[in-house]
């Protein structure tokens, strides 16, 4: 058991210097690989922050921009009917005019309709405008008995219908390009939003994997300085208690040894012929008991006894060593 205890002290030294060599060398890793997580951490929560900011950014503009189209689209389609009814106010003004109808259109809806358009078009000239506008309102004795063939009005509205449907032609394009320009602008805007989403989430799946692995670091480096200072001073106490354990043993040895001497020293004198006479006169007269018996007898039996015996102890190997020694 000593033997065994001594070689712990061995082999237990060694181990516990190994680990507590392992630990120092594992430390300033571990310090190490949590500032690195802890700026990545940061890093990644500052990434998803502006990610998720950007993705805000992006859907309000989105908003804003839905909402000027939307407003737009509602200008664009009231002043297209506006348009559209001017041209054909206009268009029956002609029809009526080449007629010799100018009369009963100018009794029309699209009379009134084309008098205001004459007063608020800045496509004619101020004589155009007054010439029309004065045909319009009947103070031109012409009016009643328009000659088709003199042209003079027919040809100043020709030329404002030729132009209105012009602004109309300019007007639809506008809104068609408006529309595609919103539509490139929305799909652009719809592809960074989805882009924004997909970066922030894969940003908070590795955050959350780069937590854990600190929390586990932290973890680790708190357990490895608590077993780097119990492993120092355990190997410490090891040492004491090996070298009192050393002390205990020598000092066990001795006594042993002194045990085993005074046993020899006792055999001895057990197996001394004058010995055995002593104790047969000490025992009791023959008729209460017949022993007769030699100190070779009293040997030879001591040896069958002990070699009978199966125990292993070095005590009963001295014994049977010193009976062997007696001629």
């Amino acid at each position: 058991l000593y033997e065994k205890f001594q070689c712990y002290c061995k082999t237990g030294d060694e181990s516990l210097s190994a680990s507590i060599e392992a630990a120092k060398t594992k430390v300033p890793g571990l310090v190490s690989d949590i500032e690195e997580a802890t700026a990545q951490k940061a890093q990644l929560e500052s990434q998803i922050a502006k990610a998720t900011k950007d993705r805000k950014a992006a859907m309000a503009s989105m908003k804003e921009a839905a909402a000027l189209r939307d407003k737009e689209a509602d200008a664009f389609h009231k002043e297209e009917t506006e348009t559209k009814a001017n041209i054909k106010s206009m268009g029956s003004a002609i029809e009526a005019l080449e007629k010799g109808m100018a009369g009963s259109f100018l009794q029309t809806q699209d009379g009134a309709r084309l008098a205001l358009l004459v007063k608020q078009s800045s496509s004619l000239s101020d004589g155009d405008r007054e010439t029309v506008t004065a045909f319009l309102s009947g103070e031109d004795s012409a009016s009643e008995a328009y000659a088709p063939a003199s042209g003079e009005i027919v040809g100043i509205l020709k030329q404002l219908k030729e132009t209105t449907e012009k602004d109309l032609e300019e007007m639809e394009k506008t809104e068609k390009d408006a529309i595609d320009d919103f539509e490139k602008l929305w799909a652009a805007k719809k592809s960074e939003v989805k882009s924004l989403v997909e970066a922030a989430e894969k940003k908070t799946a590795r955050l959350g994997k780069v937590s854990t692995d600190l929390v586990n670091m932290i973890e680790d480096l708190d357990d490895t300085k608590k077993g780097l200072a119990d492993d120092i001073k355990f190997l410490a106490d090891l040492g004491k208690n090996c070298a009192t354990k050393k002390e205990e043993w020598a000092a066990r040895s001795k006594t042993r040894s002194d045990e085993l001497l005074a046993l020899a020293d006792t055999i001895k004198i057990l197996n001394d012929d004058d010995a055995l006479d002593l104790f047969k006169k000490t025992l009791p007269s023959t008729s209460l008991l017949q022993v007769q018996v030699s100190s070779k007898d009293v040997v030879r039996r001591a040896r069958q006894v002990l070699g009978a015996d199966k125990r292993s102890d070095s005590r009963l190997d001295f014994i049977s060593m010193a009976m062997r020694g007696k001629k």
